[in-house]
């Protein structure tokens, strides 16, 4: 049965829209651009900043971070990012009786925001907070142990096969994969999906299909 659900952030809670478009226009590239370049390396298998690399060869995201700020225009992001179904599925599954968190890669600014979002979760760990990221085994481990030590009893939500879905399930936990946000529509890992105890377009599909789980004993 499951006990805790655990949320990756960007792309399954968060819409990352607005800040790419920001990040291009910072960038001085079109945003149509932007997005043509970003898509072809999440299709190709290629870190998330190898685009903001192809304009600009320099590029430091901790330096280039520090720059928006100076100039007003820091990465952020506020409940108008989220997506409009987050916020009742995170309500539901913790009306169920459930521990419900959000776990993901996030820079040092973020959990703070996160936190000021007064969402409906009982934990929040990021990979700045916790020293170690997706697809990395200790991030899950960390995972593992905000959600009471019981690996099989967790199921994680994330929209990426190769850091969500893959390496929770490697943990022991059960997974579910979201399809949104550029990594949802363009990586495609049949093996990966096909193991996931759940596959869904929407966050509001989630509460039902785990209260059935756990009512027919899992």
């Amino acid at each position: 049965m499951i006990g805790a659900v655990f949320f990756d952030v960007g792309g399954t809670i968060l819409d990352e829209s607005r800040e790419f478009a920001a990040w291009a226009d910072w960038l001085g590239v079109p945003r149509h651009t932007f997005s043509a370049v970003f898509g072809a390396a999440i299709a190709r298998g290629r870190h998330w900043q190898e685009p903001f690399r192809a304009f600009r060869p320099d590029f430091d995201l901790a330096a280039e971070l520090d720059r928006r700020a100076a100039a007003g225009v820091p990465e952020s992001f506020g409940e108008e990012d989220l997506y409009p179904d987050a916020r009742a599925c995170l309500a539901a599954l913790r009306e169920q009786g459930l521990l419900v968190g959000l776990a993901g890669n996030q820079p040092a600014h973020a959990e703070a925001t996160l936190r000021a979002l007064d969402l409906p979760v009982d934990v929040i760990g990021t990979s700045h907070a916790w020293g170690v990221e997706k697809p990395s085994p200790a991030f899950f481990e960390r995972v593992v142990g905000a959600g009471g030590g019981d690996a099989s009893a967790i199921l994680y939500v994330g929209d990426r096969p190769d850091n969500d879905a893959r390496p929770a399930a490697q943990a022991g936990m059960k997974t579910c994969l979201i399809r949104r946000g550029p990594w949802g529509h363009i990586l495609d890992d049949p093996a990966v999906a096909q193991r996931c105890l759940f596959r869904i377009d929407a966050l509001d599909e989630l509460p039902d299909l785990v209260a059935r789980h756990n009512a027919t004993g899992g």
